[in-house]
């Protein structure tokens, strides 16, 4: 079974439709088919929702959040084995603590880190990638 960490712009791209969503319907479809396992951190739920609110409104982040907890994804909290991880790739590469965190997951789960973030490839030497199309 492949393990997958979606980023925030991951999982951006699945709801606002923006190219290589059906990327991410994929490998949604392979948790159906026991291929795939999928994650997020808990920091990429704060952050879609905080973008949408700056966005779009509270009414829409709330939806979004909702849509989130409906998906097939485990989410996972920040614990001490994942602060040591993040706070050392924050340490040492030029990444916000947002993506310091969702690196440190993908990291600590051998999981492939699915993104649209150009900021992620200050770890692609340590972390496998499945990058989507670049705004």
């Amino acid at each position: 079974m492949k393990k997958y960490v979606f980023d925030t712009s991951a999982v951006l791209a699945f709801i606002e439709d923006e190219e290589g969503a059906e990327v991410i319907e994929n490998l949604i479809v392979g948790v159906i088919d026991g291929t795939n396992e999928l994650y997020i951190s808990t920091v990429t739920s704060v952050e879609v929702y905080y973008i949408s609110i700056q966005e779009q409104g509270s009414e829409i982040a709330d939806e979004r959040l909702s849509l989130i907890k409906s998906l097939p994804l485990t989410e996972k909290p920040l614990n001490y084995e994942l602060v040591k991880i993040s706070g050392e790739i924050k340490a040492s590469k030029a990444m916000s603590f947002a993506d310091s965190c969702i690196a440190g997951l993908s990291k600590f789960m051998k999981a492939v880190l699915v993104h649209k973030d150009p900021e992620f490839e200050e770890v692609e030497n340590e972390i496998e990638q499945l990058k989507l199309p670049y705004k």
